[in-house]
């Protein structure tokens, strides 16, 4: 008997609170109520991550619902009802941030950055690609004079040593 009790004072409880969310609104007009409707599914809750204000059942969005109801119903243009929101809640609000400089810096930046990397990827391309079809410079004379006494003293070194004993054997010329 207690059970029943429970499980009925449960679904109460869940009836009452998906009843909850809804708002009943009276307009004079259409065009008021697609105002209203349009402005509580672009409007973003101030509390809620990603939730618009009809969908949200938080006191703010309740609260905020009241306040737009309020206005349109005092004659106020889409303008000022914006500016309101915005001048007391931030950007933030609204699902499609109005077109800023700092906007605008956030909808181009990435790209701009994006082709930088581009540019600055293909000039290092093109000077190691540059670097290593261009000649060595020629070495200077007294490069050249060192690096042919250290290439005539490892051409001698190696045949002085016997290849298959590794002894060194005496030069030519000299008497066995």
């Amino acid at each position: 008997m207690v059970y029943r009790w429970i499980v009925f004072l449960l679904i109460s409880i869940g009836f009452s609170a998906a009843n909850a969310a809804i708002d009943v609104r009276e307009f004079d007009n259409d065009v008021d109520r697609q105002r209203y409707q349009s402005f509580i599914d672009e409007m973003r809750c101030p509390k809620c991550q990603n939730q618009n204000l009809s969908g949200s059942d938080s006191p703010i969005a309740n609260d905020l619902r009241r306040e737009l109801y309020t206005m349109i119903q005092d004659g106020r243009s889409d303008k000022e009802i914006v500016d309101f929101m915005v001048d007391r809640y931030g950007e933030y609000i609204l699902y499609r941030p109005r077109l800023t400089p700092f906007t605008v810096m956030l909808w181009v930046g990435p790209a701009v950055l994006l082709i930088l990397g581009i540019i600055i990827l293909i000039v290092m391309v093109r000077r190691r690609r540059a670097n290593a079809t261009e000649p060595s410079q020629a070495l200077s004379t007294q490069e050249q004079a060192r690096l042919k006494a250290l290439f005539e003293t490892q051409q001698s070194n190696a045949r002085s040593i016997e290849p298959n004993t590794g002894e060194q054997t005496e030069k030519k010329g000299s008497s066995l």
